[in-house]
């Protein structure tokens, strides 16, 4: 957030900012969603849903599951969120009480642990790193110690790790024979290059996962997402929803239906930024940059910047200044060893992604002179 309000300043400062630093399709939602949306607005009264969302969006999530997973998920099993964070806060106060040990990955989004701590859950951080991919392992949980709970992701933010069903299974399984309840973030589903990401339905009904609409159907600005839960706890989840939310966004809603029959248009921005990502690979490397999270998914490129000899914040701020480049600083991801990663978002169009590597290239360019004339003196 501090990156985006010194972009925001830039700009409005008269400067022309590159935005690397949101994690948000460039694109709008697809053409069919937004037709639905003119249609409700003028056709429906747009009162509230149940609190657990529209009876037909909750059965037209259920047949995505059955299409593009070849699951039978209930709809009953299916509660419409305010986008995935809503699901984050329903499910995290339905599964654990204050003072559970809940495992959470790092580098990972920040909000899993921000949201834990605020309803006074004991996070327990589990660091993992590119020896293993940034992928956890079994001896990773091991040493993590007794756990009440483990939040994972597939793909990861920052990292763009996918958890292949090598990787995933034995995870699921270490916490079936514990008792530790799991709940799998797969909002950047779909977002996926070089290999397929299955969903943790596939080896455990009872994990919860969270899906959105944010990401795949460029529909952030809309607050729409889903969680699947066993079947016993979807009453809790409801009894929270009804005094958190009272509903989901019905507009969002009955356009997001809509979302299920846009799928060349959203095929079209996962082939962008698999560009995207080559593109800027491609200049990272040419400029130094050599150790890089996998990037198998969803839309960063997670870089260690340690050999600069720069701290990520101070890096951020100087590619900001220097270049018009907004990127993440990685201690927003990692408290402990994030000042030796930034990450950037490849979700932008293919010009600005091209143009931010070559600003990239030259400032290391210029970095390497630098350095080479402070050697000789």
């Amino acid at each position: 957030m501090q990156v985006m309000g010194a972009a925001r300043r830039r700009e409005e400062a008269g400067h022309e900012i590159l935005h690397l630093e949101v994690g948000q399709p460039s694109t709008s939602a697809p053409a069919a969603v937004i037709a639905a949306a003119h249609a409700a607005l003028e056709n429906d009264r747009l009162g509230y849903t149940g609190a657990l969302g529209l009876p037909e969006l909750r059965d037209r999530i259920s047949r995505w599951y059955r299409d593009r997973y070849g699951l039978l998920i209930p709809a009953d099993r299916i509660a419409v969120t305010t986008g995935a964070s809503g699901s984050c806060v329903l499910s995290f106060l339905a599964l654990w009480d204050p003072g559970a040990n809940v495992g959470v990955i790092e580098p990972g989004y920040p909000c899993y642990r921000n949201d834990l701590e605020a309803f006074g859950i004991n996070v327990v951080r589990i660091p993992v790193d590119a020896a293993t991919g940034f992928r956890p392992t079994t001896a990773d949980l091991d040493a993590a110690g007794p756990l009440d709970g483990l939040v994972l992701a597939s793909p990861n933010n920052p990292t763009g790790t996918v958890l292949s069903q090598q990787h995933l299974a034995p995870l699921l399984k270490w916490c079936a024979a514990g008792g530790t309840q799991v709940i799998v973030d797969e909002i950047y589903h779909g977002l996926v290059f070089d290999q397929p990401a299955p969903s943790a339905l596939e080896f455990d009904q009872e994990v919860l996962v969270f899906n959105s609409f944010s990401k795949y159907f460029s529909m952030t600005g809309w607050r729409l997402g889903w969680v699947v839960a066993p079947e016993a706890l979807v009453p809790a989840i409801e009894r929270l929803a009804q005094n958190l939310t009272i509903a989901p966004p019905t507009l969002s809603q009955l356009a997001g239906l809509a979302a299920f029959d846009s799928l060349e248009e959203c095929e079209a921005n996962v082939g962008r930024y698999r560009r995207n990502r080559d593109s800027l690979l491609g200049a990272l490397r040419q400029s130094g940059f050599s150790d890089i999270a996998p990037a198998d998914g969803a839309f960063y490129v997670w870089v260690d910047i340690s050999h600069t000899g720069k701290t990520a914040s101070a890096l951020c701020k100087e590619w900001l200044e220097t270049l018009n480049l907004a990127v993440t600083p990685g201690i927003d991801f990692d408290r402990e060893r994030g000042e030796s990663f930034v990450r950037l978002s490849i979700a932008g169009s293919e010009h600005d992604i091209v143009e931010a590597g070559e600003r990239i290239k030259a400032w290391a360019a210029k970095d390497t002179a630098a350095a080479g004339s402070n050697e000789a003196r």
